[in-house]
Order: structure tokens, then sequence, then C-alpha cells
């Protein structure tokens, strides 16, 4: 196993490698949230219908800001009262969340009938 950052890669594989970095149930959530809104503050992302738990929250932030896909946008200001936004590297995601939310729109519609829709 190698280790980089906050990130232990299993294997040399692409793809596990890329789930090792963004495969938890919330680095997408936040990567999401800076895609649509821009920049969030951490309340704002502690108000997310998810409801992340803000021991979570802080350690996602902390391992995307890490691995170089976000970044605080006032570096001497307090982390809770800071804002969060993509670098370039957050920001080449976008396609791949969108990917996925048309996956999700066309293969869990019938077990998720609330889904959202892109349209």
């Amino acid at each position: 196993m190698e280790r980089s950052a906050s990130v232990t890669f299993r294997s040399a594989c692409p793809i596990a490698s890329g789930l090792d970095v963004l495969g938890d149930k919330w680095s997408l959530v936040v990567i999401r949230d800076l895609i649509v809104h821009e920049q969030r503050t951490y309340s704002e992302f502690l108000s997310a219908p998810e409801g992340i738990s803000t021991n979570i929250l802080a350690l996602r932030l902390q391992q995307l800001t890490d691995l170089g896909l976000i970044t605080r946008v006032n570096l001497n200001g307090p982390h809770r009262n800071n804002a969060y936004r993509l670098t370039d590297k957050g920001a080449a995601l976008r396609p791949v969340l969108e990917e996925l939310a048309k996956w999700s729109q066309v293969h869990l519609r019938a077990l998720h009938p609330n889904i959202l829709s892109l349209d």
C-alpha cells in the first residue's frame, strides 16, 4: 500500500485509487455543493439535506484540502467561519458528477421516485 497526503492507496488500479480519494459517503457531496454554489461555509455544508455530522465534515474538508481539491477562501481566517471553494483539480470532477447524476436518474428512478431531475 502506498500513502499520499491523507489517503492510503490500496492498489495501482486507477478506479480503486479514485475511490480511495472520493469513494466515501461525503466527499462527493462536498464537491457537489461547491460545484452548485461556488463557495460554502462550514455552516452551509452542515445545513445540506444529507445531514453530515460536524466531525465528519471537519475531516472531509481537511482531507479534500490536503488533496488539493478544495481550498479555504481566507487562509488566515478561522476554519469554522471560513468559506471553501474548488480548485481547478476539484472542478475537474464536474463531468464525473454530471454523469453520475444522469446514471442515477435513469437507473435509480424506479427505486427512488422522488429523485431530482437535472432538466
